[in-house]
């Protein structure tokens, strides 16, 4: 590390709209793979923390649920915790698709935006799909909306831009202490991790047959010296029993290749031999029921 009186470090908060590249970005800076993807919208329930460490600077970087209207308690919960780390951070990264352009989304981001005084990077994702000409027009459109401190445009997929951001950020940032070890990538515990890593497999098997009604629930982590292999058991929480068997599939087929998937992702974050057992069980609308909320993880006394 350099001297301490020259060391940057700020928490930096992303939101926007419902799948504009939150999490591919956060993937992208740290490197591997901690925010599950999806093209579905709210893919991201819970505040994911990233930390980008360099010699010189560490960047905490917090990915929030996509900012909508709520339906039932859960979309309740995850627009606090979207809206909460407004007030708690150092910069926040304002995200737009730049193929969608202006929306009523962003309209309601952007009031909220004017009722905190914590700096805003607008952050323009997704430029390889469009014209540079098209660029320039939304630029010029939204800096008539809200006095952004920068304007950056980059492409997470493609990891275009993506270092002048973080230069832009580092400058930016106070001087500060390095919050986590240089090697810690995120603050969320393997379980966390793993749990995600399941669920964003049902999410991209299952595609419009399984809305957002899908949680998992670790039940067990075991690593055996033996043979140096972790066994993880999991269980799949739905909402009716249709969705069920739509996750079992033929003869187990689905489940199987559910697990498969997430096992190599599971095996890469963990860098060891993988075994993994999955369970399917029907909680009745558990995303309106607060009990079974905290059961899964949503707690907003955390937030």
């Amino acid at each position: 590390m350099t001297n301490k009186q020259q060391y940057k470090s700020g928490f930096v908060s992303i939101i926007g709209r419902p799948n504009v590249g939150k999490s591919t970005f956060i993937n992208r800076v740290i490197g591997q793979k901690i925010a599950i993807m999806s093209d579905k919208p709210q893919t991201t329930r819970n505040k994911i923390q990233g930390v980008y460490t360099t010699n010189d600077a560490q960047i905490i970087f917090i990915d929030t649920p996509g900012i909508h209207k709520p339906k039932h308690k859960l979309g309740d919960f995850m627009m606090k915790v979207a809206q909460n780390t407004l007030k708690e951070v150092d910069l926040v990264l304002f995200m737009i698709n730049a193929e969608e352009g202006y929306g009523r989304g962003d309209e309601f981001i952007i009031e909220r935006l004017k009722n905190t005084n914590t700096p805003v990077y607008l952050i323009i994702n997704k430029i390889d799909k469009v014209h540079p000409d098209e660029l320039l027009v939304l630029i010029d459109q939204y800096k008539q909306l809200y006095p952004f401190e920068e304007i950056i445009p980059i492409s997470a997929l493609e990891g275009n831009n993506i270092d002048t951001l973080l230069t832009q950020i580092e400058s930016f940032l106070p001087e500060g202490p390095q919050y986590y070890p240089e090697d810690q990538v995120t603050d969320h515990p393997e379980r966390f991790i793993i749990a995600e890593l399941i669920r964003e497999k049902v999410l991209h098997l299952t595609r419009e047959e399984i809305p957002h009604s899908v949680a998992v629930v670790i039940d067990s982590i075991e690593k055996r010296e033996n043979n140096h292999a972790v066994y993880v058991a999991a269980t799949i929480i739905i909402e009716r029993d249709s969705q069920k068997g739509i996750i079992i599939g033929k003869q187990g087929k689905m489940l199987k290749e559910v697990g498969q998937r997430a096992r190599i992702d599971i095996e890469a974050l963990l860098g060891s031999k993988v075994f993994l057992e999955l369970w399917v069980k029907v909680q009745k609308d558990w995303r309106n029921k607060m009990s079974q909320l905290r059961d899964y993880g949503f707690r907003e006394d955390e937030y």
